[in-house]
């Protein structure tokens, strides 16, 4: 199996890399201007990124639209997602950075045998208002309506499963690639 992270220009792309080494996968970082026709994966991951959505869609629209891969947003990724989609991002209510008690409104493969609250971490200042509407919402948290959303086989979360502060981070890749 062969993981695609597509670089958004976040800070933990190489984190993310990383952690799908841990867990045995062969993983690629990818710059997100890569043409579609030069993509060969099993999966995706969306890394996050820095500034607003319309500053770094690069490729991304034609991964979400031309492949019928699995695909994982994470923080601008997600962003990326729901604005394609037709939701709605903006400035977060507080702009979280640290840890967040995040709460599962729908239990799905993403999140199997997780408990019903964990914490993570997130380091953003926009979020998704209002999800697009095929997709379902996963998950909250106190300050975030959706922390994690899906639809088909496009999954996109607000926090970041990478870093060591998020409870069931590996689980959360492990699931996410028992989808493929």
């Amino acid at each position: 199996m062969k993981v695609v992270i597509v670089d958004n220009g976040g800070q933990w792309t190489h984190r993310e890399w990383r952690v799908l080494k841990e867990i045995e996968v062969e993983a690629e970082i990818i710059p997100n201007n890569t043409p579609v026709e030069k993509v060969e994966c099993d999966a995706m991951v969306l890394s996050g990124g820095k500034g607003s959505v319309s500053d770094v869609l690069g490729g991304c629209v034609d991964y979400l639209e031309k492949l019928s891969i699995p695909i994982l947003g994470i923080c601008m990724g997600l962003h990326i997602m729901a604005v394609h989609f037709g939701g709605e991002v903006g400035k977060g209510k507080i702009g979280e950075f640290g840890k967040t008690e995040i709460e599962l409104d729908e239990r799905n493969e993403l999140f199997k045998e997780l408990p019903e609250k964990f914490f993570a971490w997130e380091s953003h200042n926009e979020e998704v208002k209002k999800a697009p509407e095929n997709f379902k919402i996963l998950a909250h948290s106190k300050n975030c309506k959706v922390e994690a959303m899906y639809y088909k086989n496009m999954y996109g979360i607000q926090f970041h499963p990478e870093v060591r502060e998020t409870e069931y981070g590996k689980q959360i890749f492990k699931n996410f690639l028992g989808v493929v």
